[in-house]
């Protein structure tokens, strides 16, 4: 539905340009959202999607073991939306904190993503609020350390910013002026806290709007991203926020772009309501089919173990384990985790690496890291730089 543009285009000079700034129209749109049954049946199969990733969560003997791995996941997939190029296994080497040669600057912006996340979900355990305090608490975190650190982490934007384009002359879009960030922030925290829709619908305009407010020097594509987490979070739709979309905008990003410029220029709110709702079904049944194959992979490692261990079998089953929480370690980290020796600890590696489910990932140097292959490559499927 083509409704004109979603706000007011309010004329400002930037760089000694004159440009089209959009001021958006508060939330939700006007007027209503229309859920043919189209829509209707992508919200049922998106929310059906979503109860079927919570099932497996809640039936998982260790959530927190899967909660580590998709919550570094998304970190480096959002980040290599904003042009990254850090891997998983360099996000995983630099928590080792053993890791000689891995590009500091880009896996510093990945780790801050896990700290930003982390620290809202901490947050919103200790009941606080989804609110304004709270993302410009994540966005501290975020800018932290790295290249970002100079672009004021947790405070909004008091300059006029721009998207795309080498100049504001040419810039495929521009939010509002700095004077109508925090109004239009406020706006939107009131809707976030209102609950008289359904959470997806909720989350996926909120996205859109954040992006649209653009609200902060740098880092508004990461903190939009993790805003729909928290959101279904909050709301309650998973019991543990195993729900990240940036693979799903990494791999159809010229659509996504596509249906956000809808929505600015035309009202046309339905075709990304559509978009995000496959995106919310692909992702959810991915997560669930990728908790499978990792069960059923923990499942076939530690039985070669049991058949092929002979008297190490318990020492490499405590030490599969171990690599089944952090798959790529030291061996000395490995040693005190499993509460073993350092000599039984390079010993039960050896044994690993013979039967083929461990790497050792830093060449024979010293401090060697080593990882748990299969588990590694299942995680880092579709996470190729762009």
């Amino acid at each position: 539905m083509q409704r004109g543009a979603t706000g007011a285009f309010e004329i400002t000079a930037v760089g000694g340009e004159q440009v089209r700034a959009c001021v958006p129209l508060p939330l939700p749109p006007r007027p209503p959202l229309v859920l043919d049954d189209g829509l209707q049946a992508a919200l049922e199969r998106a929310t059906m999607a979503l109860g079927r990733l919570d099932s497996v969560g809640m039936l998982l003997p260790d959530p927190n073991l899967f909660l580590y791995a998709y919550v570094r996941r998304e970190a480096v997939v959002s980040s290599q939306i904003e042009g990254t190029q850090s891997s998983l296994s360099d996000l995983l080497m630099f928590e080792a904190d053993e890791a000689p040669g891995v590009p500091l600057d880009d896996v510093l912006e990945v780790s801050n993503y896990v700290a930003a996340l982390e620290h809202g979900l901490a947050r919103m355990r200790e009941g606080f609020p989804l609110c304004n305090r709270l993302l410009r608490e994540v966005h501290e975190r975020l800018l932290a350390r790295g290249p970002g650190a100079d672009k004021e982490p947790g405070a909004f934007r008091r300059s006029q910013n721009w998207i795309g384009g080498t100049r504001p002359g040419n810039a495929r879009f521009v939010p509002p002026p700095p004077q109508h960030v925090e109004p239009c922030l406020a706006e939107l925290e009131r809707f976030l806290n209102a609950e008289n829709q359904p959470a997806l619908i909720q989350a996926a305009l909120a996205h859109v709007q954040f992006e649209t407010i653009h609200p902060f020097l740098d880092g508004n594509g990461r903190v939009g991203r993790l805003l729909i987490a928290l959101l279904l979070h909050a709301r309650g739709l998973l019991s543990q926020p195993l729900l990240y979309l940036s693979l799903f905008f990494k791999q159809h990003r010229a659509l996504y772009y596509e249906r956000l410029g809808a929505i600015r220029e035309d009202g046309d709110w339905e075709a990304w309501l559509a978009f995000f709702l496959e995106g919310v079904e692909v992702t959810a049944s991915g997560a669930v089919e990728t908790t499978r194959r990792l069960l059923q992979l923990f499942d076939e490692d530690a039985a070669l173990i049991r058949e092929r261990g002979e008297r190490r079998t318990a020492t490499l089953l405590a030490v599969h384990e171990v690599l089944r929480q952090r798959p790529i370690l030291a061996l000395g980290a490995l040693a005190e985790s499993a509460r073993i020796s350092f000599p039984t600890a390079s010993k039960a590696v050896e044994a690993l690496t013979a039967l083929g489910l461990v790497d050792e990932l830093t060449g024979g140097r010293r401090n060697r890291l080593f990882g748990y292959r299969r588990y590694l490559e299942i995680l880092n499927e579709g996470m190729e730089p762009l």
